[in-house]
């Protein structure tokens, strides 16, 4: 990494530049980059889902969230790259303590958003420091064997699972743009146009998402920028008429000429990166800032998608409870580690009805790995799981009929009472957080305090936010919902689908988190006086009652697990036989207090 990094560099010197900024965002923001946009890991070794790195001629620092503050440590190399915090750690301090008045910071204007560019370069102005667009990106450059952009086929996503057809997603949307006078909307986010257009692929590892751009127009009928060899006639006819489809790459040039005449266009300045936005003023287009209009309703699943979500958690539940099974008959002979529990999970799912991949790579962390929050097992980490210790398990899988992620921690022998005490209160969190009943309007923001008091009680906490959105055979981490303290802004409303997973990590000892997912819903007690939402949990695998104190937790919280555990039975005994069947009786017998 030190050569990379010391071309990178020289490379800075030659166009007269004191720094650069490395993002972990491709050219569509996503969460999740093909192979071939992922520069930050390129040049550091860091394979983080967030993250940034800035450099200078003689110092480098990189930026990550709370998820990743050991896991940095772990796989990027602190001679050469600073850790510094996400969002606690201002980037412009930075540059300021390496850099004097008059220097050049170049950037990649095809990989930031232009709100974020203009809040880094009006800070920096005051010190006479400039923030440069590059016309190309250095990196792409020097990366040698990089890799091919994808080319894999496109394909509809059929009515039965989708719930509402493309044409009339794009004329509801397209009459949103029609009543505010917008002409048209640009959208860059893949997961956007994957709703809006019944569309899926495989361009991005674990996300079925195509590399394309789409322009809407008021009318609802749309532009789609792709590579013309994904294209079958299949996904033509599934298109229709109202879709027109051109390169991908000329994208660019169409941009600047749909504002002719001073039309209105909408961009996401969130979601949206600067080129875009410099090329819609060129053309002479009214720019109007809002937020991509697909994203809220995407967010709302209907009934056939939220009845589809239901039913490939069934059949997660079925894979995961065979695999619990298989887990507990083999984990004593101290043959198992993190690398082969990992394909074995994948095998259950494998052979699960319309089961299409994972939804992310699996998070499978023995003891001390367990406290690195988005850990990935490999040769070199691997470890072998071990009498007495704490086994933590992230998975999920990609259905065409739903996405599904859940976690539970496992004991492997006796735990101890601190472990059993932290575990409580995990669990504490996440009954009170499922059991919620809030106000039409509130925020994941206004929830996110009922996940962590049991651990706040005692001083402790977890860096990760409490709930992500989830999509519907789209990305495991939807927006615009959350459940975090950064939560606000969008309210939780019926028909999302977010995770609950609170945690508590030891590091260098061990983690916990359990996750379940829950759809919003309307509450319709009788005694209400104003509209109030509820959860509904649609994960059904068995919580660990070997790691809980029963002592600490009310009778409320009790009744609640062992009527989830009821639940459980009920909706995954009948595809358990034999031995798989006992375990599931077993591992969700009621608990009771004396």
């Amino acid at each position: 990494m030190l050569n990379r990094l010391l071309a990178l560099r020289q490379c800075l010197r030659e166009l007269d530049l004191k720094g650069f900024l490395i993002p972990h965002a491709d050219e569509h923001q996503c969460e999740y980059s093909p192979e071939n946009a992922k520069r930050l890991g390129w040049l550091t070794g860091f394979s983080g889902s967030a993250g940034l790195c800035a450099v200078t001629l003689d110092q480098a620092a990189i930026y990550v969230d709370g998820r990743y503050k050991i896991q940095v440590r772990q796989q990027v190399d602190m001679k050469h790259f600073e850790p510094l915090d996400l969002y606690q750690d201002k980037l412009e301090d930075w540059f300021l303590s390496h850099l004097t008045e008059g220097d050049r910071i170049g950037y990649d204007p095809a990989l930031h958003t232009r709100a974020w560019i203009k809040i880094l370069s009006e800070q920096l102005a005051r010190h006479d420091i400039d923030l440069v667009p590059l016309t190309g990106n250095p990196i792409d450059g020097l990366w040698t064997d990089r890799p091919a952009s994808p080319k894999n086929p496109v394909f509809p996503h059929p009515l039965a699972f989708s719930g509402e057809r493309s044409k009339d997603k794009r004329s509801r949307v397209g009459s949103l743009l029609k009543a505010d006078g917008i002409a048209a909307a640009v959208i860059t986010s893949l997961d956007s146009i994957a709703w809006l257009l019944n569309v899926r692929g495989s361009d991005v590892e674990h996300s079925p998402l195509v590399m394309c751009y789409l322009i809407l127009k008021n009318t609802g009928k749309a532009v789609f920028f792709v590579d013309e060899d994904k294209i079958s006639d299949e996904v033509r006819e599934h298109l229709g008429r109202g879709v027109e489809i051109k390169p991908y790459g000329s994208f660019a040039g169409t941009v600047k000429k749909i504002g002719r005449g001073s039309k209105k266009i909408l961009v996401d300045p969130v979601r949206t990166h600067a080129i875009v936005m410099d090329a819609l003023e060129q053309g002479g287009a009214i720019i109007i800032e809002k937020e991509d209009p697909c994203q809220i309703i995407k967010a709302c699943k209907n009934e056939v998608e939220l009845n589809g979500a239901r039913a490939a958690h069934i059949r997660d539940g079925v894979a995961m409870c065979k695999f619990l099974c298989w887990f507990e008959e083999n984990v004593g002979a101290g043959k198992l580690d993190e690398l082969s529990v990992t394909e074995k999970l994948l095998t259950f799912r494998k052979i699960q009805k319309d089961f299409r991949g994972l939804s992310f790579d699996t998070i499978a962390g023995a003891g001390s790995n367990g406290a690195i929050v988005h850990y990935r097992s490999s040769p070199e980490t691997n470890h072998t799981i071990k009498e007495n210790m704490l086994f933590l398990l992230d998975s999920g899988g990609q259905y065409l009929d739903g996405t599904t992620d859940l976690t539970r921690t496992i004991a492997v022998g006796k735990p101890t009472e601190e472990q059993r005490d932290r575990y409580t209160r995990v669990l504490k969190g996440h009954i009170a957080l499922a059991q919620a009943r809030f106000p039409v309007g509130r925020s994941g923001a206004h929830l996110d305090t009922l996940a962590r008091k049991a651990l706040w009680d005692v001083g402790l906490d977890y860096d990760h936010g409490t709930g992500h959105g989830v999509g519907s055979y789209l990305g495991v981490h939807e927006g615009p919902q959350s459940i975090s303290s950064r939560g606000f802004g969008i309210a939780l409303a019926p028909g999302m689908i977010l995770s609950n997973e609170p945690g508590y990590y030891k590091s260098g000892e061990y983690g916990i988190r359990i996750e379940n997912l829950m759809i919003v819903r309307a509450s319709h007690f009788e005694e209400e006086e104003r509209p109030m939402n509820i959860f509904e949990t649609i994960t059904f695998v068995p919580i660990d009652t070997r790691l809980i104190n029963a002592h600490m937790m009310t009778s409320t919280e009790i009744t609640w697990l062992n009527i989830y555990h009821a639940q459980v039975r009920e909706k995954i005994s009948p595809y358990l036989m034999d031995k798989e069947l006992a375990w599931l009786q077993q591992a969700t017998q009621s608990i009771m207090v004396l």
